[in-house]
């Protein structure tokens, strides 16, 4: 079925010249045009539009308020922007409001793949009541503003530790988060870190850009009193396997940006758990249930529950956030990874690799999460070998 987007601008022109860039697209999409809000609130009215892609300047109502609109009214529309404007204080006014931001002019290989990165949601998430959920969600959806900065200054040519740190200081809750993590057993540094640059000079830019993203994901939900849900559990689970899955990587000498992926990818990998037990805690707890009672696995007991799974939820997240797709393949399959077949070592098969091995060391045979290395694929990857190896790096 084919997708529904809408472009809304009020220059003529603009929206002429997204026609003309975007008609290779014809087949794929059903693409609208509105030249304001009033506009694109009647033609949503009449389609179910999937992706709406807004200009933020715009006379009478702007494209805050349009969003705005469009999150109340139809909360399954992934909602993009499409803007001149781009300091920071716009970027924080967006927080909730859009799921993505990029910068005019916009490339048109970068609009199509964002668009094509959102549409993720509907094709990962078949229950129809879970998208709207997602979608909804005001913080989840949302790249914290420190961390697209952070970002943007790692891809500077004058980056600096001592910038990163900065950066992350103007953020009062981002520090302390920061730092309580940084100075946990997790990390067993040999002293005390009292600043955010101290903790990226100990740790990394990268180490540092990806716990602000982890941070920011898990600060959101208060599962306090959802019933077999802890949130520090999840927390250091995490953190487990981000470091181990570095390490993996690492060890399999693959390239610096895949390696920080793994890193990523084993810290988020298990957000969309979050995202069911917050937000659908009744269904989560029957998940739990039937789970004791039928004596199956989680993912397939939340199949049962949800229609679909948690790795799914989050690499759908991930795929609107617009992470880099290796992130976002390793969440989406780190219990599947032969639906992602390879030809070489991912950041995919560390997340699944050191997950199944954190879960087999600390809970043998009695578990709740399908925690065998597939085999298959490290036969087809001829690193059968390796595993003792990786066991070695998690002990």
């Amino acid at each position: 079925m084919e997708k529904q987007i809408l472009f809304v601008d009020d220059e003529i022109d603009l929206l002429q010249g997204l026609r003309r860039m975007l008609r290779g697209m014809r087949n794929v999409w059903s693409m609208s045009f509105a030249s304001s809000g009033e506009e694109a609130l009647n033609l949503m009215a009449d389609i179910d539009i999937d992706v709406i892609v807004s200009d933020l300047q715009m006379p009478g109502m702007d494209g805050i308020e349009l969003l705005s609109k469009i999150r109340e009214k139809h909360p399954n529309c992934i909602r993009i922007v499409l803007s001149g404007q781009s300091n920071i204080e716009t970027v924080m006014h967006l927080v909730g409001i859009a799921h993505q931001y990029l910068s005019k002019p916009c490339d048109t290989e970068l609009l199509k793949s964002t668009i094509k990165r959102s549409c993720t949601l509907r094709e990962a998430v078949s229950n129809k009541s879970i998208i709207k959920i997602i979608a909804k969600i005001d913080t989840v959806p949302s790249l914290p503003a420190v961390y697209t900065e952070l970002i943007e200054e790692m891809q500077s040519d004058n980056s600096s530790v001592k910038k990163v740190g900065e950066i992350v200081s103007r953020d009062v809750g981002m520090t302390a988060k920061i730092l309580k993590l940084v100075n946990s057993s997790y990390f067993g540094l040999p002293r005390h870190v009292a600043t955010p640059t101290d903790a990226t000079i100990l740790l990394g830019v990268e180490t540092i850009t990806s716990l602000v993203l982890s941070a920011h994901a898990f600060s959101q939900f208060d599962t306090k009193k959802i019933l077999g849900l802890s949130i520090d559990d999840v927390i250091f689970h995490s953190l487990e396997i981000g470091r181990l899955a570095n390490r993996i990587a690492i060890k399999e000498q693959i390239n610096k940006s895949d390696a920080d992926h793994a890193l990523l990818g084993g810290l988020l990998h298990d957000c969309g758990k979050l995202v069911l037990a917050a937000n659908l805690s009744d269904d989560y707890i029957s998940t739990l249930e039937l789970m004791n009672s039928e004596n199956i696995g989680f993912t397939e007991a939340e199949q049962k529950v949800f229609g679909t799974t948690h790795a799914e939820v989050g690499g759908a997240l991930l795929g609107i956030w617009g992470l880099p797709d290796p992130v976002v393949e390793a969440v989406t399959f780190h219990h599947t990874p032969e639906l992602a077949p390879h030809s070489e070592f991912s950041p995919l098969m560390a997340v699944h690799v050191a997950n199944c091995l954190f879960h087999k060391k600390n809970n043998g045979n009695n578990l709740n999460e399908n925690v065998n290395i597939n085999l298959d694929c490290l036969t087809q990857l001829k690193m059968i070998d390796k595993i003792p190896n990786w066991q070695a790096l998690l002990n």
